[in-house]
């Protein structure tokens, strides 16, 4: 196994690669045989963080919910568990599991635990927010699974600074388990959460962990102007950024620094992500090991500060043009 050097998840219990592996492909556009090779492969390069949802991939016709959760847990009870595994899972969105009410959590919890074949979840999420659900519920239902060992530590995904932060005040009201990261969306072209998310996680001492970190895809390079039609469901939106000056100027800075690196446009654009103040890991997902070999060198690229500030600049906002 490759020596990875593992990062501690804010203040938590938890050590992760920089690479966490993404498994909303797993049970859908991977099938569980594709899914395997890709788990093998991440962990034989060292990575130990997995990141799935009990939803996913409900949108699929025919499917419910769980696949990905059970593709993992077949995975687990073939290979064993690796000493070092973290498993990260969501709740909320599930058909038949949707929002967090106390009850609903719990439940869907147990579910999680019987895909998965474990009896603890390492990090458990909040997916998306639920206004129709007190947040002091859903806090305090989170904190008594901890409190039951069924989960190590909690996370939010997809909540807005605001209710972080009420979040965070509810758990010191009342002595509650409180999240210790939070899932927002984030890459080189989509870097808004740095006027306030950033600076609430830095405050409050929260560890980020990025999805969609390749912007769907558009980040690996492949999507060029002129180019041919690329063969994936994320397809459409991912060729919109190319519609954007920012999207052209730095697909331009991703082809120069990696091939100063050596290395792909995708492990160029998660590294620049991976050394993002209060950032700890990067979720990719890689529908099989071709595209995952793209991502690897993620868990131990890092880029000089030339080459970080050149991508910096490609995506700053654009000043007014007053200014």
């Amino acid at each position: 196994m490759n020596h990875v050097r593992l990062r501690q998840l804010g203040g938590s219990s938890l050590r992760v690669s920089p690479l966490c592996l993404g498994g909303n492909v797993f049970g859908w556009t991977a099938d569980e045989h594709a899914s395997f090779q890709i788990l093998d492969a991440y962990t034989a390069a060292g990575g130990n963080f997995l990141d799935t949802a009990d939803s996913y991939s409900a949108w699929v016709g025919g499917h419910r919910g769980g696949e990905s959760e059970t593709v993992i847990g077949r995975w687990l009870a073939s290979r064993g568990r690796p000493a070092d595994m973290v498993i990260a899972t969501k709740v909320s969105e599930h058909p038949d599991f949707r929002g967090l009410s106390a009850s609903n959590v719990k439940a869907a919890a147990k579910a999680s635990l019987e895909r998965l074949g474990v009896e603890t979840i390492d990090l458990y999420y909040a997916h998306f927010d639920d206004a129709e659900t007190p947040l002091a519920e859903s806090a305090e239902a989170f904190s008594e699974l901890v409190d039951e060992g069924v989960v190590r530590h909690v996370g939010l995904s997809n909540h807005k600074p605001g209710r972080i932060r009420a979040w965070l005040e509810v758990c010191e009201e009342r002595g509650l388990h409180a999240p210790v990261c939070v899932q927002p969306l984030y890459n080189l072209v989509e870097r808004g959460i740095e006027a306030d998310l950033v600076p609430l996680a830095r405050e409050r001492g929260l560890a980020l962990l990025p999805y969609f970190g390749l912007a769907r895809g558009f980040l690996t390079g492949k999507y060029r102007p002129g180019s041919a039609d690329v063969d994936s469901p994320r397809a459409g939106k991912a060729r919109a950024y190319l519609d954007e000056p920012r999207g052209r100027r730095v697909l331009e800075a991703l082809d120069t620094v990696a091939e100063r690196c050596g290395a792909s446009q995708a492990a160029v654009a998660l590294a620049w992500l991976a050394d993002r103040p209060s950032v700890a890991s990067v979720l990719a997902s890689a529908r099989d090991t071709g595209q995952l070999a793209d991502l690897l060198p993620a868990n131990h690229l890092r880029l000089d500060e030339e080459s970080a500030a050149l991508l910096t600049r490609a995506t700053d906002p654009e000043p007014p043009e007053d200014a």
